[in-house]
């Protein structure tokens, strides 16, 4: 316990460029002063002392606002960072060298019994006023955006964002943990790419309509008529890469 104790202390000058000395980080961050009653809870917790786990978790609540049941499993190095309203539910197990964010929820989706609450990676990043809801699994250095909500599991090295949280990014190269402000906008590109196909829709309509009222003789010749095979190529690769923008947005929410 004391390990952990100084890893979660030391963690906090790594991460945030507002520790300035010891005595301000021990005094007023209520992120490590919530860790430090969950960790003497969770000892009392695992040895099966009743009741005053979860007293002591109360009073951790009461004093820094983040609410961790007893029962969670929290690893070394975790850093919750400002911290209110944070809530770790009682089977909740967070890897090492995880970054929280404020009003982040690790909760349950029911009233069922055992394992109901998400079991995160190492080194993972969750946003502020993001949900992780379920018995869930969240792979090593996955980022969850800021107001996320995920409820099935995201693999290893990923980017999560949305309301449900798709997954909108997948790199084997490790991420800055700080830098979780720099998420694709999926949504918009989805947007983006179902406007320009309509645009381009309404295009052909008009150019049928067109060569549908004049004579045979006046007709237009398309593009594909004339023989202009590159026009025709590289209007397939914007099709294709709207096609699997849109595909990857609907698939990492796991619609059908």
């Amino acid at each position: 316990m004391l390990s952990s104790l100084i890893a979660d202390f030391q963690i906090i000058f790594e991460r945030d460029p507002a520790a300035r000395n010891w005595l301000e980080v021990l005094f007023c961050y209520p992120g490590l002063q919530a860790l430090f009653f969950h960790r003497f809870a969770h000892w009392l917790y695992h040895i099966g002392i009743p009741f005053i786990p979860r007293f002591i978790s109360h009073l951790g609540r009461f004093v820094t606002g983040i609410e961790i049941h007893p029962g969670a499993q929290i690893g070394q190095g975790v850093f919750i960072d400002h911290g209110m309203g944070v809530v770790i539910g009682e089977t909740a197990i967070v890897g090492d060298y995880s970054l929280i964010y404020q009003g982040v929820t690790l909760g349950g989706t029911g009233k069922e019994s055992g394992k109901r609450h998400p079991t995160l990676g190492e080194n993972v990043v969750i946003g502020g006023g993001a949900k992780v809801l379920g018995n869930i699994q969240i792979g090593n250095n996955v980022r969850i955006g800021a107001g996320s909500v995920v409820l099935r599991d995201v693999p290893a090295d990923c980017t999560v964002v949305g309301v449900p949280g798709r997954v909108v990014y997948r790199s084997g190269v490790r991420v800055n943990p700080l830098a979780h402000g720099n998420l694709p906008d999926s949504e918009a590109n989805v947007i983006r790419a179902l406007i320009d196909r309509i645009e381009s829709l309404e295009n052909e309509v008009k150019y049928l309509r067109k060569s549908h009222s004049q004579p045979d003789s006046l007709v237009a010749v398309t593009p594909s008529e004339s023989g202009n095979q590159e026009f025709d190529h590289d209007l397939s690769d914007s099709c294709l890469l709207s096609d699997r923008e849109i595909r990857e947005f609907l698939e990492g929410s796991n619609c059908k």
